[in-house]
Formats: C-alpha cells, sequence, structure tokens
C-alpha cells in the first residue's frame, strides 16, 4: 500500500532530493496525503523517479527535519500528525503549489495534476478529521469569560502557581465527569491534564520505562503509537474481532510477552466503533489481575453515551487507569484531560506532570469545571448528539445498501472494502474528487497488516450538505470501482 507518488520531477535548480521533499510537502498540505498515511518505500520511489535511494532518503530526512514526516524504524515513513489546531507541520518551501504544477507540467500523471486540483480547489470535504460539531460552545465560551473577569478575586489566583494536579476544586470537576462516563472516585484520585494526550503521555512514563512490552488493540488510536517511539516502549497489536479485544488472544500474548500495560478504548471504538460486551470486560479484567496487567483505558469517545459501560479499568482497583477529556463531545481547544489513577500511581504521575509543564493552565480548567459543575456540559452534548443524529441519518441514506458499520452514538463510521478495492487507492480516488477519509493503516499497532477499509468522520464535514455531497462522492467511486481511476 503506497502513497502518493509523483512520477516525474520537475526542472529545477534546487537538489533532487529537495525537490522531491517539496513536492510531497505540498501533497501533504493540499490533502492528497492524510496524517499517518505510509510514504513510498525508499527503493520503489527512487525506481519511479530515477533517482538513487540515497537520496530518496535525503528528501525523508528534510521532511521529517521540519515536521512534515514521522520516521518508524523498520516500519517505514508516515505522514506525522498536525498539532491540535491543525497548524503542526514544519514548511520547507514558499512556494509549494508552484512545485505541483511544475509536476503537472512534466507530466506528473494523474497524481501530480490532483495536487494542483486540491490545491486550487477552496477546501475539500474532510471526513478524515475526527472533531466535534461547532455548537453553542463558542457563545457559552463568552459568557463564561465574561463571569471571570467579573471576579477580580478568582482571577487574581488563576494567574498563580497552582498544584500540579490542579486545584481542588478542578479535580473534583474531573472526578465527576469520569463518573458519568462509569468510573468514579475521589477527587484525591484525580488529575487534571492538558488533554487526553498529555495526559496518556503522563501514565506512561509513570508506569513504563524503556524496553518495556505495552499491548493496544490491532487497530487503535494512533496517538499511542507516537508516545512509544518516544519512550522506547515495545508496542504490540492485540487481535481484535468485531466486539473489540479477542480475549483469549490477550491471554495468549501475556503468557509470551509478559507486558507491563495493556491501552484500550473498549467503548466507541476508534476506528472501528465496537462497543465490548459486559463478559468480554469482564474476561479482560480477569487476564490483566492474573498477569498484572495495568490496564490503562481511553474514555474520551465514551463521553457521547448516556450510560456508558463500566470501564475494565474500574474494575480493577489497584491497577487500572481511566483517561478523559472534553475533546471529542465538546471543545479541543480546552485543552483539558483528566487521569483517575490507584493511589499508589498518583504521586509517580504528579511528579510527571511537575518536570514535564509544573501545571495545567488554571483558566482553561476552570472554564472546563463551571460548565461540568454547572450543567451546562450536558446541554452541549446533547447538541452534539443531535447533530450527530441528523448526520448519521444522512450517512444511511446515501450509503444505503453499502455495508458499514457504526453506533448511533459514534461520529464516524467504519468501511471495509470489497474487493477489488485497496485502501490506498480508494482514498486517492476520493481525493481526486475532494473527498479526505483515513486509511485502515492510519490505526494499524506494530507490525500487523492493515484491513482494507477507511474510517468516515461524520463531524469533519462543514454542514450536513457538505457531508451528503461528499458521502455521494464517495458511494459513486465504490460502485464504479477501481478500474475507473483516472479515465477521461
Amino acid at each position: 500500500m503506497n502513497g502518493w507518488l509523483p512520477t516525474t520531477l520537475p526542472r529545477s535548480n534546487d537538489p533532487k532530493y529537495r525537490t522531491i521533499a517539496q513536492a510531497y510537502e505540498q501533497a501533504i498540505r493540499g490533502g492528497q496525503m492524510l496524517p499517518g498515511e505510509k510514504l513510498p518505500a525508499h527503493r520503489l520511489l527512487a525506481k519511479k523517479l530515477r533517482v538513487t535511494t540515497g537520496t530518496v532518503s535525503r528528501a525523508y530526512a528534510e521532511l521529517e527535519r521540519c515536521g512534515m514526516v514521522v520516521a518508524r524504524v523498520g516500519d517505514g515513513t508516515y505522514v506525522a500528525e498536525p498539532d491540535a489546531d491543525g497548524q503542526g507541520l514544519g514548511r520547507l518551501t514558499a512556494a509549494p503549489v508552484q512545485t505541483a504544477m511544475a509536476l503537472a507540467a512534466n507530466g506528473g500523471g494523474p497524481g501530480a495534476a490532483a495536487v494542483v486540483g486540491v490545491a486550487a480547489a477552496s477546501r475539500p470535504i474532510d471526513l478524515g478529521q475526527n472533531v466535534p460539531i461547532p455548537t453553542d460552545e463558542a457563545y457559552l465560551l463568552s459568557a463564561t469569560l465574561r463571569e471571570l473577569a467579573a471576579d477580580e478575586r478568582l482571577s487574581g489566583e488563576l494567574l498563580l502557581y497552582q498544584p500540579e494536579g490542579g486545584r481542588r476544586s478542578h479535580r473534583e470537576a474531573g472526578a465527576h465527569w469520569l463518573a458519568r462516563m462509569g468510573a468514579p472516585g475521589p477527587a484525591e484520585r484525580v488529575l487534571v491534564t492538558q488533554g487526553a494526550q498529555h495526559g496518556l503521555a503522563c501514565v506512561l512514563r509513570a508506569v513504563l520505562r524503556p524496553g518495556d512490552t505495552i499491548f493496544a488493540e490491532a487497530l487503535s488510536y494512533p496517538g499511542i503509537v507516537a508516545l512509544a517511539r518516544q519512550l522506547r516502549l515495545n508496542l504490540v497489536g492485540i487481535e481484535i474481532d468485531d466486539e473489540g479485544i479477542v480475549p483469549a488472544a490477550l491471554e495468549r500474548a501475556c503468557q509470551l510477552l509478559a507486558p507491563r500495560a495493556l491501552f484500550c478504548v473498549p467503548t466507541l471504538h476508534n476506528p472501528t466503533t465496537a462497543t465490548l460486551s459486559e463478559a468480554r470486560r469482564l474476561a479482560i479484567a480477569d487476564v490483566a489481575l492474573r498477569h498484572n496487567l495495568v490496564v490503562i483505558e481511553d474514555l474520551v469517545p465514551a463521553a457521547l453515551l448516556d450510560a456508558p459501560p463500566t470501564p475494565i479499568a474500574a474494575r480493577l482497583p489497584e491497577q487500572g487507569i481511566v483517561i478523559g477529556s472534553l475533546s471529542k463531545a465538546v471543545a479541543p481547544g480546552l485543552r483539558i484531560g483528566y487521569v483517575q489513577a490507584p493511589q499508589d500511581w498518583v504521586g509517580k504521575i504528579l511528579a510527571v506532570i511537575r518536570s514535564d509543564c509544573w501545571m495545567t493552565a488554571p483558566l482553561c480548567a476552570e472554564i472546563a469545571a463551571r460548565w461540568i459543575e454547572g450543567g451546562e456540559i450536558d446541554r452541549l452534548i446533547a447538541q452534539q448528539r443531535t447533530f450527530i443524529d441528523a448526520r448519521q441519518a444522512v450517512a444511511a441514506e446515501v450509503l444505503d445498501g453499502t455495508p458499514y458499520r457504526c453506533d448511533p452514538a459514534s461520529p464516524h463510521l467504519w468501511l471495509p472494502l470489497a474487493e477489488p478495492w485497496r485502501a490506498a487507492e480508494f482514498a486517492t480516488a476520493l481525493r481526486h474528487v475532494g473527498v479526505l477519509v483515513k486509511t485502515a493503516d492510519s490505526f494499524v499497532i506494530g507490525r500487523g497488516s492493515a484491513p482494507h477499509a477507511v474510517r468516515l468522520s461524520l463531524s469533519g464535514a462543514r454542514s450536513d450538505d457538505a457531508l451528503r455531497e461528499g458521502l455521494t462522492h464517495l458511494a459513486r467511486t465504490l460502485r464504479n470501482g477501481p478500474e475507473g481511476l483516472y479515465s477521461a
């Protein structure tokens, strides 16, 4: 499964490696390649462009230096995930569009022509990014900031240093938020972090050491891959089926590899939307207990459910850790997350937070706490669910007859592809009509093979009409099949 390929190089006074890097910069910025997508192997690209593998290696190194891609030892090079604001990628050149146009002018083929088309288009329809649909949070933020501005004493306190784990009131709000997702616990065991990803990073640094083995679902949240690589952890994927983790597979892996921890998303799983049954949760908790496995559970998607099932980690009071945030249900820009850990781990995680950033910004934590304790959060989530219901209805109508997997509360769908489609070429075909999706290889853990499937975010499109248009293009592309690619 190879990503976007420039089939020729434009005439340029720049070194060839830089021209290649500039072409890939434009492909990434223009939506031709999505975060997590794998770049072509060095030898394949070198053969295609008639350059040396050393030239390709220098091009990829230049992209990595600027933060455009990340290299995984023994696995390949992948498009980097952007920052929370989508602006985290570096820049190689001030004129990437000209590079793409030169590729097309010099016979760059349909792939190069599509770069120009996407760059020239006003905006593609994004079915790749999993973000909440805007509701009343901006209006509510304005009102909350006015309230804070009127309280000079509290405003002054929020500008001071705070305890590493957050103010008492903020930790209590976090405890209420996690209890809402089936993980009740005292505020003393809840820590405030700068989003779920920061919380996960702190937990991994507190619980594991370089070289330790950690398990995750064979398809899982891509953020765990980046963290495992940075912390030099041995990340191993565990077999999943239509319901989620297979307990027997987890048992076998524990016997063979002596892992330290399991990271999992058993409720509204990303990307497949599956939710583990009660029987599976009990079986996995039993395996974890017998093998002294620390279970780190991501509860972020569960916030969209009225009555989430009891987390696996909540069944393991001495070795279960849960992580939640407001990112997917309310507002990712608040950058507030909550970690609930056994008392023996709290001090170690606090030490990591202190060394990492000293504390989470108290202003954002205060806003989140007010929304949680005042009940505004419930209204925002109710609005989010209403919008998701409407978009699920659009998907059901447009994709009628197309087999896909979803949960009514999930903001995304999981679309397995029938033969002869391959995920990479399907995503490429969609880019040509201005639609972005995420392929399964963005979620693969370890060296496992990716199924031919894509995740479709219903919330990334700007409107219901844009979603309908994007899904209509997708359905048409599915029907036409890969033999229709690039045909005039």
